[in-house]
């Protein structure tokens, strides 16, 4: 296992990245009180409440599904020297400047 190799995670996901899922997501949902709301006032209130909660049954799974899919093109692993990561630890730092004291 001398050939093992680090990695190294960054995430490079911003709030600019989820920012317009977020704004239709709200736009659906308001689209759906809005029919809720010309439901109630046809005297059906039943029917305006199982709208809105069919279109935010539905609707959930598609923004959940966005958010990962947007999660995980922003994740990048990226190899990293073992030497550079053993140079950087502070049990290393401590030993290198014990030694040279």
């Amino acid at each position: 296992m001398d050939n093992a190799k680090t990695y190294k995670m960054n995430c490079t996901l911003k709030f600019g990245d989820i920012y317009s899922q977020i704004i239709v997501w709200l736009l659906v949902l308001f689209i759906s009180l809005a029919s809720a709301l010309a439901l109630m006032g046809a005297s059906r209130p039943v029917y305006a409440l199982a709208t809105v909660g069919l279109i935010f049954v539905l609707s959930l799974p598609f923004l959940l599904f966005a958010f990962v899919t947007t999660l995980l093109n922003h994740i990048e692993f990226s190899e990293v020297d073992p030497d550079a990561v053993v140079a950087k630890s502070p049990a290393a730092t401590a030993r290198l400047a014990s030694q040279s004291a």
